[in-house]
């Protein structure tokens, strides 16, 4: 069988990470304008936009304003060696974890989102927003996203509540999974949402979960209270 062609966005996204990597485009460097990156990779501006766009959701580019977009902070990666649920963590400290909903809804997915979970442009995703909680005190907001193929046989209940055990109902068996921690700065929605004072520290951690098979089934990214959460690395 032929495998389909990569995206052109993608391989625009993989040929700038590869730059950065490389060192030829160091930390806080100013990337060159729109419209010589676009002559220099042969492609429209929208088509680049959508690779830059994957790459600051990635935390490898990011955008200030009124100045352009520029390599970000070099930030350290570790391999998340297993997944543990929320209800796990909480047990394990004696707490009693409860979730709440924000938003769950049905939609098409972004570039970032399409690259990451290996999906069609046509595919769509189910996007849900989850308060976890630790005996009633806020701890993350988790914004998950998964490939709706996979989950329209289950009610908005069963993943809202039990997601990983809803999943294995389906013949998904987690696996491993690839984390990313950076730091971030609080906006107003997550200050309400969190329950933490402006200027309070957040993490950020995006993880991509992998099958049995090591196929992309989750995407998923995490916004910590930096006094109520912390990550311990095992070597």
């Amino acid at each position: 069988m032929t495998k389909p062609a990569i995206p052109r966005y993608i391989q625009i996204h993989n040929q700038i990470k590869s730059r950065i990597e490389a060192g030829e485009w160091q930390s806080q460097k100013r990337l060159p304008a729109e419209r010589e990156l676009s002559e220099t990779f042969n492609v429209s501006r929208m088509t680049l936009r959508q690779a830059i766009q994957t790459l600051v959701d990635e935390g490898l580019l990011e955008r200030k304003v009124g100045s352009g977009t520029y390599v970000a902070e070099k930030k350290v990666s570790e391999r998340a060696l297993g997944m543990t649920s929320f209800t796990e963590l909480m047990a394990n400290t004696g707490r009693i974890s409860k979730t709440q909903t924000v938003s769950y809804k049905i939609t098409s997915p972004s570039a970032s989102e399409i690259m990451h979970l290996q999906l069609a442009d046509d595919d769509d995703i189910l996007v849900m927003e989850r308060l976890r909680m630790g005996d009633n005190e806020p701890i993350l907001l988790e914004r998950t996203t998964l490939p709706a193929k996979l989950i329209s046989h289950f009610s908005r209940h069963d993943l809202t509540e039990s997601l990983y055990a809803t999943l294995e109902k389906a013949g998904i068996q987690p696996g491993r999974a690839e984390q990313t921690i950076s730091a971030t700065l609080e906006n107003e929605r997550l200050s309400e949402l969190l329950k933490i004072r402006r200027g309070d520290a957040i993490l950020n951690v995006r993880q991509v979960s992998f099958d049995q098979n090591e196929q992309p089934f989750e995407y998923v990214r995490s916004y910590y209270v930096g006094e109520r959460f912390e990550f311990t690395l095992t070597r």
